[in-house]
């Protein structure tokens, strides 16, 4: 099998040669490249790999630029320190990542889970199409500004300045840094999926907040967490149960 690297950190990518190789004894690693610019030139001059190992942050930009630039015939398998919202798009097409530091055990799975598709797909055309989209999911952009209708007039208000989503009486509103609760024409599943998941996290059917909204996080019953928000009045602000560690792991980032 004939393997390309292209990691800017030379003991990461050394790192990662000798596991692939301790996994694979017959594996040939043709390359370790380190920038966009050498990947594109060393791609366009060399024949195709049978796989290709992509850090996405390289020296000069992230790796989707590579893929801008040429056309890549090989199933890559990125590694990355990207949060785990944004590897939420790998998942959902089938392309495999590789958390930094690399483990050897998930560097075991990610390589049975290239032969699987391999076998499956050898033209590869249905993993270069997952590879499209997770690069599309990735680098979707999350929304700024909301314009809003107060009376008759239509006012903009910038995310930076939402402390939190709420929904009441059927009805969806951000509160504000000033204070002010406004009504937007989305509901809350809608809006969990326009704003920055870094930013802001659902912690129940009603709620919607950012990080900067919470005055107080409380210890409650049955292992739930009662948060005051300011600007609120609602004593009753609870963490479902069932997302309290991913709301620990949001915060503890």
């Amino acid at each position: 099998m004939n393997v390309l690297i292209i990691e800017d950190e030379p003991m990461a990518a050394q790192r990662l040669e000798n596991l692939v190789k301790s996994l694979e004894p017959a594996v040939n690693i043709l390359n370790k490249i380190d920038t966009v610019k050498r990947a594109v030139l060393w791609l366009k001059d060399n024949p195709v790999p049978d796989l290709i190992f992509m850090d996405i942050q390289l020296a000069d930009g992230i790796s989707f630029m590579i893929f801008e630039q040429c056309t890549i015939k090989s199933p890559v398998i990125f590694t990355t320190a990207y949060d785990e919202y944004a590897l939420k798009a790998f998942k959902v097409n089938s392309i495999d990542y590789i958390l930094k530091p690399v483990d050897k055990d998930e560097l075991a799975g990610a390589l049975t889970k290239f032969r699987a598709l391999t076998r499956q797909e050898p033209e590869t055309n249905v993993l270069l199409s997952n590879i499209e989209q997770t690069i599309q999911m990735l680098t979707k952009k999350h929304k700024s500004r909301f314009v809003i209708k107060v009376g008759e007039h239509l006012k903009t208000v910038e995310v930076e300045n939402i402390l939190y989503f709420f929904s009441q009486d059927k009805t969806t509103f951000c509160c504000t840094t000033d204070n002010r609760n406004l009504i937007l024409d989305y509901t809350l599943e809608q809006l969990e999926e326009m704003v920055d998941p870094a930013r802001f996290f659902r912690i129940n059917r009603k709620y919607l907040i950012a990080a900067t909204a919470m005055q107080d996080i409380i210890s409650y019953t049955n292992s739930r967490l009662k948060l005051l928000l300011k600007g609120s009045q609602d004593q009753d602000i609870i963490v479902a149960r069932e997302r309290v560690q991913e709301f620990k792991d949001w915060l503890d980032r």
